[in-house]
């Protein structure tokens, strides 16, 4: 290698996110779906962890155990001090793939799971992963991977390469400018290209598009995304012929809203579909009717497949809960290539029945719509489609012998990782606030909850005076304005102290009245 990265930007932090896929409790539906069964989970690993954020919600809040790896040294620090405050024993370290894939003391995995990494690393890399997935991952035993795809990417990735080209050739000045104002220097100088109107915009008018879009994006986000060394977009087919290598078959999609082609396809699309008999050539095909850019797969190895009647079994008994206000949960949603109305005959009733912020299995769903006419499969359809757009959660598949103390602890341990992660937003480190961690963690999902910074506030409010929502706002602006920030409303600043705490009284009345209720619900405080 020729420097310690290895090609990988280092110098600006991935950002904080929550990626739900990852999280084995998403398994069971997803699989049952695709008639299959899921395994129990009880070892699992993430390579390329960025801030360690769905790590450490996933360890402090089931019973599995976690280990993972990052090579930048800051991000794994984050990482590490989440997992001492859950108290969660997750196995977290800052090391390259070459030093922790070779390790002899690592147990086999039940999971492994790789965000984004596959695309950013070089050849090398890749093949120290797939050497790590080929030993280490049990029979039976699922890898969850997404990457950059094809053909999604074939006419952006021109001007990926001429960007990059252009950061490096800054990056070997005398002086260099750091990674982020040489990408402000690279999108500069492509939007002056555009302005010259060259063959390649008028032959792809829609990249004068996705460059604006770029150029409003975080560049913490785009430095991780784009600028690497090291860029891949993998063919499904290409992937395919690697993983079958070590005993590998494609599972299914894991982000859920791919697993309903009525709701992605038109029916010129699906009945082409319907011809092609080759499960790989079928999701290839499927990659050009959508055009894929990013692919989020389940692959198994040595999976069990399921007979009907146990497929059905396993659907009925699967529950799932709101993440989200009934009346916030919007009826049209975009899909690929168009807008999609909800049918509100189906969805306005179950969202009803959902109210509650309980765990309800989807036979127990459709048995108590029955006098709506409502049947087990539509019930199906809908709880993947509100999986799929973030609005609900599948539960895990509790293991009947978690005892008591078991199920305490991980409460403790959640209850624990959230409480740490509200004073972060309390402080004014800008790594903790800014960008920042959007969520936080839930035993009840064995994952995470959207809840933003001021809604943090509000529950660190909520800890400290309970019920007293009046007291709420001085809290949260204290906060806020220790950091120099201010609200908007309606896309005006707020400049006086009396305006925002007048607008944080409002918000601290209606997430009082509608959010909480939810979040404790699903015991995230």
């Amino acid at each position: 290698m020729n420097n310690w990265n290895d090609g990988y930007v280092f110098d600006i932090a991935y950002t904080y996110g929550y990626y739900p896929g990852m999280n084995p409790a998403r398994l069971p539906l997803a699989f049952a779906f695709h008639g299959l069964r899921a395994p129990v989970v009880q070892t699992a690993c993430e390579l390329g962890f960025g801030q360690g954020l769905s790590t450490n919600f996933h360890a402090a809040a089931s019973g599995t155990r976690w280990w993972g790896n990052d090579f930048n040294p800051m991000q794994a620090a984050f990482a590490q001090e989440l997992a001492a405050a859950s108290g969660s024993g997750a196995q977290l370290e800052d090391s390259s793939f070459s030093h922790f894939c070779r390790r002899e003391d690592l147990p086999d995995f039940d999971f492994i799971a790789l965000h984004g990494v596959w695309s950013w690393v070089s050849e090398e890399n890749r093949a120290i992963i797939f050497d790590f997935i080929d030993r280490k991952l049990k029979p039976g035993g699922v890898l969850y991977i997404s990457y950059n795809t094809q053909p999604g990417w074939s006419a952006f990735m021109p001007l990926r390469d001429l960007m990059v080209q252009h950061t490096q050739q800054a990056g070997n000045d005398e002086q260099a400018l750091p990674t982020e104002a040489r990408i402000d220097a690279a999108l500069d100088f492509a939007a002056r290209m555009f302005d010259a109107d060259p063959v390649y915009a008028q032959a792809n008018p829609f990249m004068r598009d996705r460059l604006k879009i770029l150029q409003q994006q975080g560049r913490d986000y785009l430095a991780h995304e784009y600028f690497n060394r090291d860029w891949h977009a993998e063919s499904f087919a290409r992937m395919h012929q690697r993983l079958s290598q070590a005993g590998l078959q494609f599972a299914c999609p894991a982000h859920y809203a791919d697993h309903l082609d009525m709701a992605n396809l038109t029916p010129a699309q699906r009945q082409f579909m319907q011809g092609v008999d080759d499960a790989v050539m079928q999701q290839s095909v499927r990659d050009f009717m959508v055009n894929q850019q990013f692919r989020r797969d389940y692959w198994v190895r040595d999976g069990q497949r399921l007979d009907e009647r146990q497929r059905v079994q396993a659907l009925a008994l699967q529950s799932i809960v709101l993440l989200t206000e009934p009346d916030k949960v919007p009826l049209t949603i975009q899909n690929v290539a168009s807008e999609i109305t909800l049918n509100r005959l189906i969805y306005e009733p179950i969202l009803q029945a959902l109210s509650d912020y309980q765990p309800h299995t989807l036979v127990d769903l459709a048995a108590s719509l029955a006098h709506r006419n409502l049947n087990l499969s539509q019930v199906l359809d809908s709880a993947l489609m509100l999986i799929g757009t973030g609005h609900a959660a599948p539960l895990p598949a509790e293991p009947v012998e978690l005892a008591d103390d078991a199920r305490a602890e991980i409460a403790r341990r959640t209850r624990a990782l959230n409480v740490h992660l509200l004073n972060k937003a309390a402080q004014s480190a800008p790594s903790a606030i800014e960008g920042g961690v959007g969520h936080l963690c839930s035993p009840v999902t064995g994952g995470g909850v959207a809840v933003d910074r001021i809604g943090q506030l509000f529950l660190l409010a909520y800890l400290e005076h309970g019920e007293q929502v009046d007291a709420w706002p001085a809290l949260a602006w204290k906060h806020i304005s220790a950091q120099g920030k201010k609200l908007v409303r309606e896309g005006v600043r707020l400049e006086g102290e009396q305006e925002n705490l007048g607008e944080l009284a409002t918000q601290a009345q209606l997430f009082a009245r509608t959010r909480l209720p939810l979040l404790r619900a699903l015991q995230v405080v």
